[in-house]
């Protein structure tokens, strides 16, 4: 899976707001005492934006800012050839945010996930309250297509049900989830 595919694959913004809340009230209930859980949820993020996150205590990371404009997604796999890190000119793979417009430039270069003032990138989608899919650059990817890190960087979020979180909470906590429980925060947050 890459960029193009989970521009494919998200749900429009109201629903990906719900699962990314969702996830997050779901580790709180699991690791209620670490301020650096896998999936948060800032809902005061910035003036008139909210901002869902995930960190693998890896290096790998993804954002999603919600603003007045609509919702802008940008994940990073440390890994991958398409990093500023592996890149011959320490930039953002050619194409990933070249067309970000402007509503959402201010996402891009947010300190908070740029080095100097890089952006730590390796996919990148938008989509304004007004669009009916997703957007994102113009890429050629590198090898075998597959590299940029949107398909296990945002698996639940495109599944987006009970039982894929369960199960990947059964691994990550190394503990017996309930899942009525967590289709019940699911529930709570479904619009």
């Amino acid at each position: 899976m890459t960029a193009y595919d989970l521009a494919r694959a998200l749900p429009a913004i109201p629903e990906l707001r719900a699962r990314c809340r969702a996830l997050a009230a779901l580790d709180a209930v699991m690791d209620p005492d670490d301020d650096y859980r896998y999936h948060q949820y800032d809902a005061d993020w910035a003036p008139g934006e909210e901002m869902a996150s995930m960190q693998d205590g890896a290096g790998n990371e993804y954002s999603i800012t919600f603003t007045a404009a609509g919702a802008f997604v940008r994940g990073f796999d440390h890994e991958s050839e398409m990093s500023p890190y592996a890149t011959d000119d320490g930039e953002p793979w050619p194409g990933v945010v070249a067309s970000v417009p402007e509503v959402f430039r201010a996402c891009l270069e947010e300190p908070a996930f740029c080095d100097e003032e890089t952006p730590r990138v390796t996919v990148c989608l938008w989509r304004e309250h007004g669009d009916t899919e997703w957007r994102h650059g113009d890429i050629t990817f590198p090898g075998d297509g597959n590299d940029d890190g949107a398909g296990w960087m945002f698996a639940l979020l495109t599944d987006g049900t009970p039982e894929a979180y369960r199960k990947w909470a059964q691994e990550y906590y190394e503990t017996s989830v309930d899942l009525a429980v967590v289709r019940g925060v699911f529930a709570q947050f479904a619009g």
